[in-house]
């Protein structure tokens, strides 16, 4: 390109300095011109900037990317956003203009993935029922003999192959475990070179001693995981949803924890937060978590290092590795 362009950011103004620590913006500086303290919120008018912008970097608390906000932005050609899904933040309107939409899904699945294998290893040694055990003065020390704890031999079902549920399958294949998907647009030979079998979601459920929930949050997938399915779990299953809340039933779940039959490891629930006095928080084989395995605190610097290099690539030709297919949108997270 003849002239610099400029990148005007669209995200909370709070966390520009996490996302682009000094190091980071200044490879940013280093591409575009972009001025770190004039930020486009939902709450804020649009920057004078954004008249002039070919790029915006967009985030939490991004404006929608509506009619209005191109006609204030008539020479954008490329969005890059620091952080997953672009459902809320993108509209026909913008891709029927041209521009580009790169997304740091992939940035962002890593540390999803290291929490539900962080909590599938946990779960599966009943860390959170003996911890309850502990505080109320119950000593689970020693070898029990004969004890239903540990992930070694377990079949871990996992339901939905997306970028988060590829990873934890990639990433339990040294445990020792059976791998079992489900996802209606894999094919049992993808779901082979990702280490499981594919099986349908009632068979999935059935055989699985703990099931991993990883499907977009769309109107087919409500309550995926009913209350039928959730009795076809085996006893001493364990459910782990780090997904979205509402592909669970929250009151069948509870009912079903609340029995001792099940365990669980929720770090979305529907509704979200739960609230005070819910049943699913107080059940000693049960942990609630809110909404944080998503990338967060130090690990926001590598939406701010992907954004950079995406907005390289960019200025260079090269194909975004990010980049969103509207098309696939309505089967996405």
């Amino acid at each position: 390109m003849s002239e610099r362009p400029v990148a005007v950011l669209a995200m909370r103004d709070d966390l520009v300095g996490q996302i682009f620590p000094s190091p980071v913006m200044a490879g940013l500086a280093d591409a575009v011109d972009c001025d770190p303290g004039s930020v486009f919120t939902t709450a804020a008018a649009p920057p004078p900037a954004l008249a002039a912008a070919q790029v915006l970097l967009t985030g939490w608390d991004s404006p929608r990317l509506d009619a209005t906000v191109l006609a204030a932005a008539p020479k954008l050609r490329l969005v890059v956003h620091a952080a997953g899904s672009v459902k809320q933040l993108t509209t026909p309107e913008l891709f029927a203009a041209g521009v580009a939409v790169s997304s740091a899904v992939a940035v962002n699945a890593r540390p999803v993935a290291e929490f539900t294998v962080a909590s599938i290893v946990l779960a599966a040694r009943r860390v959170f029922r003996y911890a309850a055990d502990y505080r109320a003065g119950v000593s689970r020390h020693g070898y029990p003999v004969g004890e239903d704890s540990g992930l070694y031999g377990l079949t871990v079902g996992v339901v939905g192959a997306s970028q988060i549920g590829r990873l934890v399958l990639r990433m339990l294949a040294g445990y020792g475990v059976d791998l079992l998907v489900y996802d209606p647009f894999l094919t049992p030979s993808q779901a082979e070179e990702l280490g499981a079998t594919a099986v349908d979601l009632d068979t999935l459920c059935g055989r699985s001693d703990v099931v991993t929930v990883h499907a977009p949050e769309l109107p087919e997938t409500y309550r995926m995981i009913d209350e039928r399915r959730l009795g076809l779990l085996r006893d001493g299953a364990v459910l782990v949803n780090t997904a979205r809340g509402a592909l669970v039933d929250t009151d069948a779940l509870a009912a079903h924890c609340a029995t001792g039959r099940i365990d669980a490891v929720l770090d979305v629930t529907d509704p979200e937060p739960l609230p005070v006095g819910h049943p699913l928080l107080d059940l000693p084989n049960v942990l609630v978590t809110p909404h944080l395995a998503g990338t967060r605190g130090r690990e926001l610097r590598r939406f701010g290092e992907f954004v950079v290099a995406e907005v390289r690539r960019w200025l260079g030709g090269e194909t975004l590795l990010g980049r969103v297919d509207p098309d696939a949108l309505n089967r996405s997270a």
